[in-house]
């Protein structure tokens, strides 16, 4: 079995406790290529960028923006109880400690009160901030248009994408579609610095992604723009578009 193989047939784990699932629709994933030596700069120790020579002959690292809408999302432990909120998780592409890839979380904005229970529980970098998406899809699961706005904070953003109709194929910088998909798309383990400085590890897991290409007419991010790692008026390296994808977390982290 090759890698990406490997990869994404990771077993569905049974939930218990508080492991959780959800369903993110109005999903969002926008990519920037930065330059590895800044990236590796903001990185906890232990943790190294992923990087991957583009097209143009640059060595690259790669941070992402993802956005969408939890619905329905809801603890093993009580089922029933559900709640739906915006979210956006700030991430880089490392390889951590055991060598394997991953992804270390700068942060997260939810526009929910229950924002305070990763942060008081588990000292996750969880930020609350109004958020407002807005999505409009074709029947055929075509993005037709995409609005992401966040208001004043450490999580603003104001972003305006709009599907290609292209599936997301080989990416730049990706021997093909696998590659690209394993990568940016894939990743099921998570890093992310707690209080203190330690890191925290958790793993998620959903079904290999099948995203629409977008355009973007405006990406803007302040966490990346205020890391020196994306200016103002830097082009994504790719946008992926998926309408839905049902997705569980599983909790509670764990110190590494």
């Amino acid at each position: 079995m090759s890698a990406a193989a490997e990869a994404f047939a990771r077993p569905r784990a049974r939930l218990r406790g508080l492991d959780a699932t959800t369903t993110l629709e109005h999903f969002a994933l926008v990519t920037f290529a930065v330059d590895p030596v800044r990236l590796r700069a903001v990185l906890p120790a232990g943790l190294e960028p992923e990087t991957r020579k583009l097209d143009d002959g640059g060595q690259r690292g790669f941070v992402s923006a993802v956005s969408f809408r939890d619905v329905d999302f809801r603890f093993a432990i009580a089922p029933r109880i559900r709640a739906s909120f915006f979210q956006t998780n700030y991430r880089a592409y490392v390889l951590g400690p055991d060598g394997r890839r991953a992804v270390f979380f700068f942060g997260t904005t939810l526009d929910s009160p229950l924002v305070v229970l990763p942060r008081l529980l588990w000292g996750m970098p969880w930020t609350g901030g109004r958020t407002r998406i807005a999505a409009s899809w074709a029947a055929d699961g075509h993005c037709v248009a995409y609005r992401h706005r966040s208001a004043r904070g450490w999580g603003a953003a104001d972003v305006e994408i709009v599907g290609t109709g292209e599936s997301a194929g080989r990416l730049d910088g990706f021997a093909d579609a696998d590659d690209a998909a394993e990568v940016i798309t894939h990743p099921l383990d998570g890093y992310f610095q707690k209080p203190k400085g330690r890191l925290g590890r958790y793993a998620v897991w959903h079904d290999r992604l099948r995203p629409e290409l977008g355009h973007a007419r405006r990406a803007r991010y302040a966490v990346f723009e205020r890391l020196g790692l994306v200016s103002p008026d830097a082009t994504p390296h790719s946008v992926l578009l998926q309408r839905s994808i049902d997705f569980d977390v599983l909790l509670p982290p764990r110190s590494v």
